[in-house]
């Protein structure tokens, strides 16, 4: 049976030349590309852990790994998106490539929707509602609030988006606990980080503002010249302590990933 393997770059992953040895099929779905690696092997990954919980017949996590698939299709289809609008003059077969590429994956995309349409698990409820405005689903969702189908990370962020614009306290009491929930070496959804610093900036609670957005970048591990420049404004316009509050961050961080962190007051 293959370890369950929740992560969002699978380059920093050992394993996936191994996985992929014994999945060719799956890992050779698109065409190669040095374009969109990550997201790619994203959904390798996703696809041969839908495997793992389709052998062990675990409909509940087969489920959950079908959200996984569905998201990381996405991923892909916006990064292919740009990457096959570039045009090569002398190696026009690229650009062939990633435009089939694209029109596999927003295939693929489709019927994964089609077929997840009926599911009553809670992150295709999420995802149903989201996508496709369907109401029944998100009445279906919010039903299951308390109950134990919600006690992990994933579905506390889904359910503190529906609360973001509806209550505030209650929004940060979710994202806290999803943190909390959070089990060390599965995905760590980098935009519960993003909401609390959007919630601690339209509250005027700068320090809160910078952590928060601080450790989101941390989560990203990307150059990302954007953030940078929006923590250096935040740090400049409020005259921020930021080398006490990037250790901060990074302890935070730590604290979320090692399993160990708690809701602080707020």
């Amino acid at each position: 049976m293959f370890h369950l393997l929740l992560i969002t770059s699978c380059d920093s992953n050992p394993n996936l030349a191994e996985l992929c040895q014994n999945n060719k099929e799956i890992c050779s779905e698109f065409g190669e590309d040095s374009w969109c690696k990550a997201q790619r092997n994203a959904i390798s990954l996703a696809k041969i852990n839908l495997v793992s919980k389709n052998s062990t017949e675990k409909i509940v996590e087969k489920d959950s790994q079908q959200y996984r698939l569905l998201v990381s299709y996405e991923d892909y289809i916006d990064c292919m998106s740009l990457a096959s609008q570039i045009q090569h003059v002398k190696l026009k077969e690229k650009t062939v490539l990633r435009t089939n590429n694209l029109l596999k994956a927003k295939a693929k995309l489709s019927q994964l929707t089609e077929d997840t349409a009926e599911s009553n698990h809670p992150h295709l409820l999420y995802y149903h509602w989201t996508r496709r405005s369907d109401e029944q689903a998100l009445a279906q969702f919010l039903q299951l609030e308390g109950s134990d189908l919600l006690e992990n990370s994933t579905a506390q962020y889904h359910l503190a988006t529906y609360y973001v614009k509806r209550n505030i306290n209650k929004t940060l009491g979710l994202l806290f606990y999803s943190l909390e929930l959070h089990q060390p070496g599965s995905i760590l959804e980098a935009e519960v980080l993003q909401t609390l610093a959007t919630i601690f900036t339209n509250k005027e609670e700068y320090n809160q503002a910078y952590i928060w957005l601080k450790t989101y970048q941390l989560v990203k591990g990307e150059a990302n010249d954007g953030l940078a420049e929006k923590l250096a404004l935040y740090q400049q316009a409020y005259n921020l302590d930021n080398e006490f509050l990037d250790k901060v961050a990074e302890n935070t961080l730590t604290k979320i990933q090692s399993g160990t962190f708690t809701t602080p007051k707020y």
